[in-house]
């Protein structure tokens, strides 16, 4: 990027997000809130104020019960045909590229104000892959993203891998030599970079990425613990003639997934609901069903399994997720050693992302001298776990796991 008026540097994450500058020769977070220099990426369209809600606001709002429509994982709709379509929010249809842009301009507005700067300019964190090596969707995802930031008011915009960034905020250039491997374990994917140190600044060996991400940990964990409890599994009997026929799962399946959920509260839904516990074999559960589809508790479960999964994954035995707003008392037992379980194929899958890495490089695991984490998600146990099995003799650290991209992207738009 050509030395032209100040720079933002924004990671846009699927969870959370961050934002800073270049100042006195150092990354400089903004301050998104009091004392936090992350922010929360989700919306909360209040129906009453008619006002969006941005961040912890947006958080509270739907934990406070207000009547609204929540969103979160918006970043995993970059690069569908979703992104496009018109939807009705509060009194007027936009598309998601619109509500992305607003949220980008929320950080934009935050990091003027704070620094007195107008920031045209603006180097963007992007996973190495949105959805999948050699997935059409790749460039549009990306066409989609720099269509957000020029709607949120950014004149340039040009874009950097996340986990090359991480490396850069990883001190990586102070260790001349030294070969590393980025693991960054978002929301939404998970990044690997194998890297040299080296004189002239960090020599990139081999990107690769995988679509899992602490927002797939998630749906595994509600898909396998709390959506039994409402009906997932048991049997309905049929309308005509004698038998049984399975609950269909695409409604379960749909109701773990944090980017559909806010989707799912519609008449035909609830009608489909309220048949299928008349049906039931096992009504209670099927009209826990009703009740969040009528409640609109989607996202009140999300939560809850992600607390549980925070908990469980503190090696907490009597971990459990609490599941009060659907039913009081109401709990899914998580333990540590459950947790893992169902985690066990994501472990499998992340080290094998690291192993296509370094055949990528065309190096072996006994050659990393360091295994750098990054990303929220990089926090499971089983992800360093799983990277520890793969490389025992490397040294394994854990950079500043929520900003260290955004720091890499300051520093890196001043070397540009």
């Amino acid at each position: 990027m050509a030395a032209q008026g100040p720079v933002l540097g924004i990671d846009f994450g699927t969870s959370n997000s961050a934002a800073g500058y270049l100042h006195d020769g150092k990354a400089h977070l903004i301050e998104m809130s009091p004392g936090q220099t992350t922010l929360p990426t989700t919306f909360f369209f209040d129906y009453e104020t008619r006002k969006t809600l941005i961040g912890a606001p947006a958080n509270q709002a739907l934990l406070d019960g207000e009547d609204g429509r929540f969103m979160r994982a918006l970043k995993r709709v970059l690069g569908t045909t979703l992104m496009h379509e018109k939807r009705q929010i509060l009194n007027e249809r936009v598309t998601f590229v619109e509500i992305i842009a607003r949220f980008l301009r929320h950080i934009k507005t935050r990091a003027e104000a704070e620094t007195a700067m107008t920031f045209d300019r603006v180097l963007s964190g992007r996973p190495v892959v949105f959805h999948g090596t050699g997935d059409p969707r790749e460039t549009q995802a990306e066409e989609d993203l720099r269509a957000c930031y020029l709607a949120a008011g950014f004149k340039t915009v040009d874009f950097l891998p996340e986990p090359e960034a991480a490396a850069i905020a990883s001190g990586a250039l102070d260790h001349t030599g030294e070969i590393g491997l980025i693991v960054d374990i978002g929301g939404g994917t998970s990044d690997f970079s194998v890297f040299r140190s080296g004189v002239e600044g960090i020599d990139i060996l081999a990107n690769h990425g995988v679509r899992i991400g602490g927002t797939d940990f998630d749906r595994a964990i509600n898909i396998d613990r709390v959506m039994p409890l409402l009906g997932k599994g048991t049997q309905l009997r049929k309308v005509i003639g004698g038998g049984e026929t399975p609950v269909p799962n695409a409604i379960f399946n749909d109701l773990a997934t944090w980017e559909k959920i806010p989707f799912l509260y519609t008449a035909q839904n609830r009608r489909m609901a309220d048949d299928m516990a008349r049906l039931a074999y096992e009504p209670e559960k099927l009209n826990r069903l009703v009740s969040v589809l009528t409640d609109e508790l989607g996202h009140e479960l999300a939560f809850a399994v992600e607390r549980g999964k925070i908990a469980a994954n503190s090696g907490a035995a009597e971990a459990a997720i609490a599941l009060g707003p659907l039913e009081r008392g109401l709990n899914a037992a998580l333990s540590a050693q459950i947790l893992a379980q169902i985690l066990a194929p994501y472990a499998q899958a992340l080290q094998a992302g690291a192993q296509d890495t370094l055949r990528a490089a065309q190096i072996t695991a006994a050659q990393v001298d360091r295994v750098v984490y990054v990303g929220g998600s990089s926090l499971m146990m089983m992800v360093s776990e799983a990277m520890k099995a793969e490389f025992p003799q490397a040294q394994h650290t854990f950079s500043e796991v929520f900003t260290a991209v955004t720091d890499g992207l300051v520093i890196a738009s001043g070397r540009t």
